[in-house]
């Protein structure tokens, strides 16, 4: 059953396959910074960004609490990682 209604989930959803999708971007732009194992992330993030915005209507306010921090964890540990490689 899928349940689509304008919720935190979607937002988040978003906000994490925009994160992703400036991940592989970043090929085209810097592609000597890019590396090859970014396609498999770029691959487990639109998944997991996609899971959120199909299933996210399920979740409790605790565990979309947890997704918030894991998203904005991921998000921040890779920035710091994109800046650190060039």
């Amino acid at each position: 059953m899928i349940n689509f209604s304008f919720g935190p989930n979607i937002f988040l959803g978003f906000i994490l396959g925009f994160g992703i999708l400036l991940l592989y971007l970043l090929r085209f732009v810097k592609p000597e910074v890019a590396r090859d194992e970014d396609l498999f992330f770029v691959t487990l993030g639109l998944l997991y960004s996609s899971i959120l915005v199909v299933h996210g209507w399920r979740l409790d306010p605790i565990l979309l609490f947890s997704q918030v921090l894991i998203i904005a964890s991921v998000l921040g540990a890779g920035w710091e990682n994109i800046r650190l490689r060039g």
